[in-house]
């Protein structure tokens, strides 16, 4: 062994005492809760009492990482010191263990994370008398103690996730100029205040993503809420109306529609698949609808609203975006990205996000509805560290195949996994006890919160040398705070020895067994 070597490893030692003796005379925020559930733990928040974590920025010399572990570590916080790399520093830190990143080699920029305000959201949240505890749950999504969130899907109209089916004007039929349009009940009661307190809460503005699960009857054939249906070709125009006439309803109550969505998962309307509220779309007819009504209608209105083709799952990415442009290649001029769903992504390569990048730069990429717990008995799964590593690895892989954000489904439901009107109960990030007076966050919540959390609207993703990286899943951006964040996943059941180098700076890092760790480090280069 050298002595430059030998000279690291006893500095190396004495700033792991010294980083030590720092953690214990520093109050943390707040800590978790703990409450073990099967294979991990829950994070339990009262009225007084909830988790906090705020984000610290490194100064030169320093980093900080957080960590989660499946054994109860929740976003725990440590200082620490940046050391000089030398040459032979494989000797110190491991052969496969050096990560290097490059901030100059960077790739998309990112949008944001999120959640859905759905009817059964709303519904949970309100279903928490106490105030302050409804204000926790906000703070810990939206807040400067929470994981950052600044984006949200909302539903237009009625979705599985609601107490009854429903559309807006719904009456009177073959209404095409929509004269009786207003909003439902679950919009004013429900949706819209929660979607308030977050804008209140938000550390940014919120980007709202609006999807249609289903027009009112009159406008499908057949005249059906689920099952295989169409668009009536006469009510194209009024399809397009309904959007816009949705959008100026929101933006009354000071709720802009960041974009909308061509209609949630219309492979669901073809092939009739389960029993949700669905449209069904050929790619002729979709192409021709956003050509020809939905686009030049938004493109024409006072409002700034993006169109995202697809908004369903990553295999359906050729159909709903290549096809749909080979017939109809005007469409392309009212396009600006394409919607995905996490579904059976596991089967399906993560190479088909790449198909609208290729031929057309322009456009990008985002994840619109993700969720545990489908067709599962039981759906919710209180603790499952599974669960949250199944988020985590898919928004590790999104983001390296240019993703520009993640959302997630509904940001709170019951212990049943709804409300949801046709039973189609999954899980959530938060599940709530009404009668206890309490939330829980489970370990999804913290997989999601490792990155919303920090990587922040503006951070662009950057080049990370994964050659000499022993099983490590890994991601980074710089921040818009010219800051450089490295997520990382440990699945083994052993710690592992991480050393980050940027320029001539190591970043000297253990990862627990079964742990989640960002990482985060000035840009000094």
């Amino acid at each position: 062994m050298s002595n430059a070597v030998a000279a690291m490893r006893q500095n190396y030692l004495f700033l792991l005492f010294f980083v030590t003796f720092l953690r214990k005379i520093y109050a943390w925020d707040k800590p978790c809760l703990t409450r073990q559930a099967n294979t991990s733990y829950v994070c339990v928040c009262s009225a007084t009492y909830c988790d906090e974590v705020t984000r610290e920025k490194p100064k030169l010399g320093t980093f900080y990482t957080y960590t989660t572990t499946q054994d109860g570590l929740r976003f725990e916080k440590s200082f620490n010191l940046l050391t000089q790399y030398v040459d032979d520093s494989s000797e110190a830190y491991g052969d496969c263990n050096i990560l290097e990143v490059d901030p100059y080699t960077r790739y998309q920029t990112i949008e944001g994370f999120g959640g859905a305000v759905t009817d059964s959201a709303g519904i949970n949240w309100k279903s928490l008398k106490d105030l302050r505890l409804r204000k926790n749950l906000v703070e810990s999504y939206f807040g400067r103690s929470g994981i950052g969130y600044n984006m949200i899907r909302v539903p237009v109209g009625g979705c599985d996730f609601s107490t009854r089916p429903y559309a807006y004007n719904e009456l009177p039929v073959n209404d095409a100029k929509l004269g009786n349009f207003s909003l439902a009940f679950e919009d004013y009661e429900f949706k819209i205040p929660l979607i308030q307190e977050a804008m209140k809460t938000s550390l940014e503005p919120i980007h709202l993503v609006a999807s249609t699960w289903s027009p009112p009857l009159w406008m499908k054939d057949p005249s059906e809420i689920s099952g295989l249906n169409r668009l009536r070709e006469q009510f194209y125009q009024t399809y397009a109306d309904y959007h816009l006439k949705f959008i100026q309803k929101y933006a009354e109550k000071d709720i802009p529609i960041w974009a909308v969505t061509t209609t949630n998962e219309p492979l669901s309307g073809i092939m009739s698949l389960g029993h949700n509220n669905g449209l069904g779309w050929t790619t002729k007819g979709m192409g021709k609808w956003i050509a020809n009504n939905l686009g030049p209608t938004l493109r024409k209105s006072p409002f700034n609203v993006k169109i995202l083709v697809g908004d369903d799952m990553r295999f359906t990415v050729p159909l709903w975006f290549n096809t749909v442009l080979d017939d109809t290649p005007e469409a392309l001029d009212f396009i600006d990205g394409i919607a995905v769903h996490f579904y059976y992504d596991d089967t399906n390569p993560p190479s088909l996000l790449n198909e609208p990048l290729q031929k057309y730069p322009g456009k990008f990429v985002i994840y619109t509805e993700a969720c545990n717990g489908i067709q599962t008995t039981p759906p919710v799964l209180l603790g499952s560290w599974e669960r949250a590593i199944k988020y985590l690895k898919n928004i590790i892989e999104d983001l390296n195949y240019n993703v520009v954000g993640w959302i997630d489904w509904n940001m709170c439901l019951n212990s049943e996994g709804g409300p949801n009107y046709i039973s189609n109960f999954v899980d959530s990030p938060i599940i709530v006890f009404p009668e206890r007076g309490e939330f829980i966050k489970q370990p999804m919540f913290y997989a999601l919160g490792h990155i919303s959390k920090f990587f922040t609207r503006g951070s662009q993703r950057i080049e990370i040398n994964r050659q000499k990286c022993c099983n490590v899943d890994n991601v980074a951006v710089v921040t818009p705070d010219d800051t450089i964040v490295v997520v990382l996943y440990n699945g083994d059941n052993k710690h592992i020895e991480i050393s980050i180098k940027l320029g001539d700076g190591i970043a000297a890092v253990v990862l627990p067994p079964n742990s989640i760790v960002t990482v985060e480090l000035p840009n000094f280069v």
